[in-house]
């Protein structure tokens, strides 16, 4: 109509013209001749009159042309509306229903559909309640009728009429038929193809402790029972070395080794042999990694040479799965065996030698909430970069028993009056060439400060806690052991190994053994061969052992509170105990880690956890003699730790809460040994 409009209007201003033109010509004909005056006067009236006539009639006939163009449209619409190829609906968002085509009728007719269809406008109305346009908009749903897949693709516009004081939509709905599609897409994801790494854990350990004779027949069995493994889902198998195995497996069969629990990691312990006692030697165990990430076989390896470092770094013996960018672990329920070497550790300390000396200065962190161990191995550290000549600070803001004393000892020498810095202190150090040496943690969001991560482009990682998946990737220098009783041990083995002549002062030393102390609970959990002698050099560099001690000793109110704590345990699954320490303290964290350690000592129990509060987290403090793993507990609620000992922090949950949710992890955790 609008166009139409012009094309009047158009018309109309031509016709003004012309009469001009003509007024203008009569005009000077009768100035010639004036008798001639009426006549033209007469003649122009003619020619309004006709004019006018002609500009109705010529309106008339354009309107008439429009009319039947419109009507044209819409009987078009119509048509193409009624018998569109797919299933159209149109219905109120209350379920009354207007009307439906004849393609809808057919492909619903034996599908009870009103029901599906209500089913729908609930999550219609969900989308328009959390939509910005409230008056009208499109709708794109997925849903699944009678095992089809269909798109829903439509509109809604806002009635005018109210149902029962609640908004009413009339919507147009067309049925998209996607089960062909979807299966196209479900068959590519099925056959799409993943990357495995299967490695021997302690090949080398084996290899030492048995005969040239009888060495091949393991070999050959393990080999064998990772092929009949393989064999069942279909995957092949090719060995790159004597302890390394690559699996290329299709996704829908490495599915079904999923469901199956991943069953090579206990096929691998039942080995057996006539000839030879197992139990002599260290049990043969697989750490195993998938991946799917990336486009190019390339990249797929890659990934999964990633998530093969995360399960070495996780002490071995499991199997992890990463598909679509999410990780879900098999197995790692026992004991880490120490298996380190002394060339590592040498390695370690001359390139963390070069590295320091290249920088322009070094930042010490260890994790937040920092302990007696991340302080004391970044004590050593920086006794390390002060003997090469380079600036050094350590980053710490906590507090906490122990720890809180061993600072006000610190800061009153000299030496360390300006050693400790905060957070905002440490970024405003940061140059073109620090170094970041990060100990006693390798994840991302528990250092004492992330942004410090982002800030610093050189990271150095020194931690013996099990690998998390987000775990610091870009460090040029990754000393990570599992098998490590603390990260003071490995720094103090960085620093017996250096080729500097490293002169600790007492209390650099007191630090480091204290370290050790604290983790291994006084030399009684997680101690391996390599511990004791970090330990005799330190003890050799002339540490005093009854001072160390004195810095872990509890006051009164501390012992009573821990009294307390034990007091109110309960018992779950026969043999955990669960506590809380409900007071408000800065020292909550501190205190049920050393309830979770007394807990212990009872008679009877094999895993306990105690919860305390301080400002809005809740830190949970797991311990265990082995028997129970708290590191994959406390993982499933973004934690982390070691078999024996671990911790998680959870935020804006009440304590109740927090208990209730770990009680829940601890029955998932044994639901799926027994599964």
């Amino acid at each position: 109509m609008p166009n139409g409009n012009k094309k009047i209007e158009k018309y109309i201003s031509r016709t003004k013209i012309y009469l001009v033109i003509i007024a203008i010509l009569i005009a000077i004909i009768c100035a010639l001749q004036i008798r001639l005056i009426p006549a033209g006067i007469g003649l122009y009236t003619i020619i309004l009159l006709y004019t006018n006539w002609s500009n109705k009639k010529r309106k008339a006939e354009l309107s008439e042309q429009l009319k039947d163009l419109t009507l044209d449209v819409n009987n078009t619409a119509k048509t193409t509306l009624i018998n569109s190829p797919f299933p159209l609906v149109m219905v109120e968002t209350t379920g009354n229903l207007i009307w439906k085509s004849e393609k809808f009728v057919q492909e619903f007719n034996e599908v009870n559909i009103n029901d599906r269809l209500n089913e729908i406008l609930k999550d219609i109305k969900l989308t328009i309640e959390n939509s910005e346009n409230k008056e009208k908009g499109n709708i794109d749903l997925e849903t699944k009728i009678e095992g089809k897949d269909y798109s829903i693709l439509g509109s809604y516009v806002k009635s005018k009429k109210q149902h029962k004081k609640e908004q009413e939509y009339t919507t147009i709905l067309y049925f998209i038929d996607n089960t062909y599609t979807k299966k196209l897409e479900q068959k590519a994801e099925d056959d799409d193809i993943c990357i495995g790494i299967i490695m021997i854990d302690n090949y080398e350990e084996i290899s030492q402790r048995i005969s040239d004779e009888v060495r091949p027949l393991i070999t050959t069995q393990v080999e064998k029972t990772i092929y009949d493994w393989a064999n069942k889902y279909n995957a092949l198998i090719i060995k790159a070395d004597r302890d390394t195995l690559y699996c290329i497996i299709e996704q829908k069969y490495l599915q079904q080794a999923k469901e199956d629990k991943m069953t090579i990691l206990d096929d691998i312990k039942d080995i057996k042999l006539p000839e030879v006692d197992i139990s002599e030697i260290s049990q043969p165990t697989l750490s195993i990694a998938f991946s799917d990430d990336g486009e190019t076989f390339v990249e797929k390896l890659s990934s999964t040479r990633a998530v093969i470092d995360i399960a070495l770094g996780r002490g071995g013996d499991q199997a992890i799965v990463k598909i679509d960018g999410k990780f879900e672990f098999f197995g790692g329920r026992t004991q880490e065996v120490e298996k380190r070497t002394k060339v590592k550790a040498r390695m370690v300390s001359h390139a963390l030698k070069e590295l320091i000396q290249e920088s322009d200065n070094v930042i010490l962190m260890g994790h937040s909430n920092g302990d007696m161990d991340s302080i004391g191995s970044s004590m050593g550290l920086y006794r390390l970069s002060k003997t090469l000549g380079k600036e050094a600070k350590i980053v710490n803001e906590g507090t906490g028993i122990g720890l809180e004393k061993f600072i006000e000892t610190a800061k009153k020498e000299e030496e360390y009056t300006e050693c400790f810095v905060t957070v905002e202190e440490a970024k405003n150090l940061v140059k073109p060439n620090s170094l970041l040496i990060v100990v006693d943690t390798n994840k991302k969001n528990y250092v004492e400060s992330p942004e410090l991560l982002e800030m610093v482009s050189r990271v150095v990682v020194i931690d013996h806690h099990r690998r998390s998946t987000d775990y610091i990737e870009d460090a040029v220098l990754m000393f990570h052991e599992v098998y490590a009783s603390s990260a003071s041990e490995l720094v103090t083995e960085i620093l017996e190994y250096s080729q500097e002549n490293i002169e600790l002062t007492t209390l650099e030393i007191e630090a480091l053994y204290a370290g050790i102390m604290l983790d291994t609970k006084n030399f009684t959990f997680k101690t391996g061969v390599r511990t004791f002698e970090a330990a005799a050099y330190l003890r050799k560099c002339g540490v005093d052992i009854i001072k160390v001690k004195k810095w872990f000793q509890s006051d009164l109110e501390t012992y009573q509170a821990i009294s307390n704590i034990v007091s109110k345990s309960e018992i779950i699954n026969e043999n955990i105990a669960i506590s809380m320490y409900e007071n408000e303290d800065e020292n909550a964290n501190i205190i049920a880690a050393k309830a979770a350690d007394e807990l212990l000592t009872i008679g009877g129990i094999t895993a306990s956890f105690v919860l305390g509060k301080k400002d809005d987290k809740v830190y949970i403090s797991g311990r265990s003699i082995g028997d129970i793993n708290v590191q994959i507990i406390l993982e499933k609620l973004g934690g982390g730790g070691h078999i024996t000992l671990a911790g998680a922090q959870l935020e804006n949950m009440s304590l109740e809460d927090a208990k209730q949710e770990l009680i829940n992890r601890i029955n998932e955790y044994f639901f799926e040994m027994e599964n």
